[in-house]
C-alpha cells in the first residue's frame, strides 16, 4: 500500500529521520511506537505527503508521490490527529463532510455515508448538529474518524488519536476502533508512545529510536527476541501497562 525507500528527513541540518526503508503492510495494522522525538510522526507526515524525504522516496501503491500526483493520492488517505484537529466554527456534520462537499458530492449521497459511519463509529445522529465545544472528548475523535473515513480511504493514518483523552473514554474507544479496524479490513498505520496500545491495536509494531528503525515485527518478537537493549529497556518501562 505504502513503500518508504531510502526515506531520510532533515530540518534545518539536523537530522530527524535517518535514511530507512519501511514497507506498510496492506489491510493490516501497523504501528509506530518509541519515545517522544524519535520521529514517529513525521514519518506519519511523511506517509501523507504533508512532509517532503530530503532524501529517497515515498511510493502510494506502487506510485511516487510527486507534487502533481499529492492531491489524488490525499484523496485515498483518511488522516486523524490527536484531539480530532476539528474546526471549532463547524458543526460536526460540516466537518464531517468537508471533502464530500468540496469534491461536489450531492446531500443525498452525503447523508446516507453519515448515517453508515455514524452506525459505525456508535456515533449519535442528533451530534451532527452540535460544534465541537458542545461534544465530549470521546465523541470528538469519532467524529474525526468519520471525517477520515467519508471518502472511504484506502489507508487510514492516525498520530496518537486518543492521546488527549481521558483513562476511561480511551479504554472504551479503543475497544471500538479495533472493531471497526477489523469490520473495515483497511491499511492502518497508527502512532502511539503507549506499548499497551500498541499491542492491543498492531499486526505489526516498528520500534523507533532517534529517527531509526530498532525492530519491526510482532509484539512476541520484541519481546522474546529483542534485537537491541533498548528495546527490552522500553517494553520493561512500560511491562506495568502491558500486564502478565
Amino acid at each position: 500500500m505504502i513503500d518508504l525507500q531510502g526515506v531520510a528527513k532533515s530540518f534545518d541540518g539536523t537530522e530527524a529521520i535517518s535514511p530507512l526503508d519501511l514497507p506498510i503492510r496492506p489491510r493490516a495494522t501497523t504501528v509506530l511506537i518509541g519515545p517522544s522525538g524519535c520521529g514517529k510522526s513525521t514519518l506519519l507526515r511523511l506517509m501523507i505527503g504533508l512532509l517532503t524525504p530530503s532524501q529517497g522516496k515515498v511510493l502510494f501503491d506502487g506510485q511516487p508521490m510527486s507534487a502533481s500526483a499529492l492531491a489524488g493520492i490525499r484523496r485515498r488517505i483518511g488522516y486523524v490527529i490527536q484531539d480530532g484537529g476539528l474546526f471549532p466554527h463547524l458543526t460536526a456534520r460540516e466537518n464531517a463532510c468537508l471533502m464530500a462537499q468540496h469534491l461536489g458530492w450531492p446531500e443525498a449521497r452525503q447523508v446516507e455515508r453519515l448515517d453508515e459511519l455514524a452506525d459505525l463509529t456508535q456515533f449519535p445522529l442528533d451530534g451532527f448538529n452540535r460544534y465541537p465545544v458542545q461534544l465530549s472528548g470521546g465523541q470528538r475523535q469519532r467524529v474525526a474518524l468519520i471525517r477520515a473515513l467519508m471518502l472511504d480511504p484506502e489507508l487510514l493514518l492516525m498520530d496518537e488519536p486518543l492521546g488527549a483523552l481521558d483513562p476511561m473514554i480511551r479504554h472504551a474507544l479503543q475497544d471500538d476502533l479495533r472493531d471497526i479496524f477489523r469490520a473495515l479490513n483497511k491499511t492502518v498505520v497508527m502512532v502511539t508512545h503507549d506499548m499497551h496500545e500498541a499491542a492491543f491495536f498492531a499486526d505489526h509494531i516498528v520500534l523507533m529510536r532517534d529517527g531509526t528503525v530498532v525492530q519491526q515485527g510482532t509484539l512476541e518478537d520484541l519481546l522474546d527476541r529483542p534485537a537491541d537493549p533498548f528495546v527490552s529497556a522500553f517494553i520493561n518501562a512500560q511491562r506495568q501497562e502491558l500486564g502478565p
